[in-house]
C-alpha cells in the first residue's frame, strides 16, 4: 500500500476538486435567486418547475449523460455555437464537464436552499419590511444569516456530490489525463485493469473525504441547533 501511495498520481483528485469548486460556485449563484423565487411564488407552475429541477435525482446518469452529450456536441446548435464563435469544445474537455456537473448537481444545491427559505419565520420578513428595508437588503441582511445551516448543507452536499460523479462525467468528458480524468473515472479504470490495490487506496481516500465533509456539516448544524435552542 505504501508503494502505491509513493507512486500515486494525485491529478485525478485535483481535477475532481477543481470541477467540484467551479460547479459549486456556479450553482450557488444560479440557485440562490431561483430557490428564493420558488419559496415565495404561488404560481400554478411551481410544481412543474420543481419537478423539472429535480429530474437529475431520478434520471439514470446514462440517460442524462446521453442528452447532455448530444446537446454539447458539435452537431447541436449549442455545441456548434461555442465551437465556432468562442473556440470552445465542450465535449471531452473541462468546460463540458462543468456544464454536465452543473446540470447533474443542480437539485442538490437548489433543494436545501429552498427548504431553508421556506422554513424561515415569516414574521422576520414582515418585521424587516416594516423597518424600512427593501427586498434585496432583507435577503442579504436578514434572510441569508438566518439560513446558514441550509446554505452550508447546499454547498457541501453539492461539492461532495460533484466529487463523486461518475456516469455523467464519463459520458461527456471521457478519460483524458489532466483534462477530464477525474478520481471516480480513475478508480473505474483501475478496476477494469484489475489493479485492485490502487483502486482500494483511491476509494479509501474518497470515502474518508466524504465522511469528513459530511461529519463537518452535521457538527455545524448540531452546534447551530443548540445555539438557538432548536
Amino acid at each position: 500500500m505504501f508503494e502505491v501511495l509513493a507512486h500515486m498520481d494525485f491529478t485525478p483528485f485535483l481535477l475532481s476538486f477543481k470541477l467540484a469548486f467551479v460547479t459549486t460556485v456556479i450553482l450557488f449563484v444560479i440557485c440562490l435567486p431561483y430557490a428564493w423565487y420558488l419559496s415565495q411564488t404561488k404560481s400554478a407552475f411551481k410544481p412543474i418547475l420543481e419537478a423539472f429541477s429535480a429530474l437529475p435525482i431520478v434520471l439514470p446518469p446514462s440517460v442524462l449523460g446521453f442528452y447532455i452529450l448530444y446537446a454539447l456536441s458539435q452537431n447541436s446548435p449549442v455545441g456548434a455555437f461555442f465551437d465556432k464563435y468562442l473556440g470552445v469544445k465542450l465535449v471531452f474537455d473541462f468546460p463540458g464537464l462543468v456544464v454536465a456537473s452543473s446540470l447533474y448537481s443542480f437539485p442538490f444545491m437548489l433543494q436545501p436552499l429552498q427548504s431553508g427559505f421556506e422554513g424561515l419565520n415569516k414574521n422576520i420578513l414582515e418585521a424587516s419590511y416594516i423597518g424600512g428595508k427593501g427586498k434585496v437588503e432583507t435577503i442579504l441582511k436578514v434572510v441569508l444569516p438566518n439560513i446558514k445551516p441550509s446554505i452550508l448543507t447546499a454547498i457541501v452536499i453539492t461539492f461532495a456530490h460533484t466529487v463523486g460523479e461518475f456516469g455523467v462525467v464519463l459520458m461527456v468528458g471521457g478519460s483524458i489525463p489532466g483534462k477530464t480524468k477525474v478520481a471516480s473515472v480513475a478508480i473505474y479504470e483501475m478496476v477494469e485493469e484489475m489493479d485492485y490495490l490502487s483502486a482500494h487506496v483511491y476509494s479509501a481516500i474518497m470515502v474518508a473525504i466524504s465522511f469528513i465533509v459530511l461529519m463537518g456539516v452535521y457538527m455545524f448544524n448540531r452546534k447551530n441547533s443548540l445555539k438557538f435552542g432548536r
